[in-house]
């Protein structure tokens, strides 16, 4: 039924309420999007020595992501390949090697098994290391995807986000702070939201200091009485421009977020007031820049990758959010915040003000998905059209229909 739902999907409305209530449809999706996709795990920053780890669960899967012996990050099935003990159950850590806690099998952080006593003759080590998972770190970001063959647009994706986020240097970063949030809403409901800013103007008054009234607007859709807005931002818009020219950034809005596998939105866009960082005036947070690009008015660098990610890269810091699915109504959603290297608490940055922002902005819009998922649970529930400002919104809900149908074996 729902299939056809989903076929027959209207374009410029939300979905049935079902879809975010469903406890099979949920799991469906923890096999066709999450099982299937690429998804946005970490940063490199959060692994930056060799035997870091961090574990991701998604459903009953559990993924160990570990930086090796020669630096590189690895991805591999948190299962022992003796009797299917959970090798690792923090959330992250350090370890020499990955030592199985009931039989003392033990792994090195490339996988390969190095010790199992008592192991029968004839069987040989080198077949029973651990499961990998496909793992692909683009500029500092960490996606993995869990299907046997993965979608290979990843590369494309790749090639078109280097040369916009490479110069920021993520990958050479620090964390100055994460923060993890559980949202009792559906993980759609959550990504529908951060999809548009219709509702930032009355619900986000701290990050409405930093967005221009008319984000979200074509020209010929702003009104008369923000017109003014608008022509300052346009202002803005031409200055990040020629900024960004000087300094060799590209700035022009790449937009594909329903046809690839890896639907994606890059640009760099102008911020209000100083346009310098999410701070009360527009002011930098952090003293010491997040690269060496000379400049601090340099708006934001916006990703948005389908289906779990959203982040901004200032002249100064970089904020990276990731959700993943917990239950049919409960979404984690986990916010990062990265700096230079070299940059230094309590000298260079305050951490209440450089998360401030942000907490604020995660904590409201907790909120009000929070009250989306009990409206939609309501049998009155009628899906309503969209604001020609939310048409991201229907462009996840086009790509995950997409992708859906796709698993399900009714793609094009």
């Amino acid at each position: 039924m729902f299939a056809s739902q989903l076929r027959d999907r209207v374009v410029g409305r939300p979905l049935p309420g079902h879809f975010y209530t469903d406890p099979e449809i949920h799991e469906i999706e923890l096999d066709l999007i999450f099982g299937r996709q690429w998804f946005l795990v970490a940063t490199e920053a959060e692994l930056p020595e060799s035997g870091d780890y961090l574990t991701v669960d998604v459903g009953r899967r559990s993924v160990i992501v570990i930086r090796d012996d020669d630096d590189e990050l690895r991805a591999f099935h948190n299962v022992c390949r003796h009797r299917g003990a959970r090798l690792l159950t923090d959330a992250r850590g350090f370890v020499g090697n990955v030592v199985c806690s009931y039989h003392s099998w033990t792994y090195a952080p490339d996988g390969r098994l190095l010790h199992a006593p008592d192991l029968p003759v004839g069987e040989d080590p080198a077949c029973l290391g651990l499961r990998p998972v496909a793992i692909r770190c683009v500029a500092g970001l960490v996606y993995l995807c869990l299907a046997t063959d993965p979608p290979g647009d990843i590369d494309s994706f790749a090639s078109r986000l280097l040369p916009y986020l490479a110069p920021h240097r993520l990958a050479e970063a620090k964390v100055a702070a994460q923060i993890d949030l559980v949202d009792e809403a559906n993980w759609k409901l959550v990504m529908e939201n951060n999809r548009e800013c219709y509702h930032c103007a009355g619900g986000h008054p701290e990050l409405s200091r930093s967005f221009f009234p008319t984000y979200g607007l074509q020209e010929d859709e702003v009104p008369e009485r923000l017109l003014t807005d608008h022509e300052r931002f346009l202002r803005a818009e031409a200055d990040l421009h020629e900024r960004s020219t000087a300094l060799g950034l590209p700035f022009a809005v790449i937009e594909d977020l329903v046809k690839p596998n890896l639907g994606h939105r890059i640009a760099r866009e102008a911020l209000d007031g100083a346009g310098e960082s999410f701070s009360m005036d527009g002011r930098v947070l952090v003293k010491r820049p997040l690269a060496d690009l000379r400049e601090a008015r340099l708006g934001r660098l916006s990703l948005h990758t389908q289906p779990n990610v959203w982040l901004h890269v200032l002249s100064d810091h970089a904020v990276v959010f990731h959700t993943l699915p917990l239950a049919v109504d409960r979404t984690l959603v986990r916010t990062t915040w990265l700096v230079h290297a070299d940059a230094e608490e309590g000298r260079d940055y305050d951490l209440e003000e450089l998360t401030h922002v942000w907490n604020r902005t995660n904590v409201q819009d907790s909120r009000f998905v929070a009250i989306t998922q009990a409206g939609v649970t309501d049998p009155a529930y009628i899906p309503g059209p969209y604001t020609v400002s939310e048409y991201q919104v229907d462009d996840f809900l086009s790509w995950y229909a997409a992708r859906m149908l796709e698993g399900l074996g009714h793609g094009d």
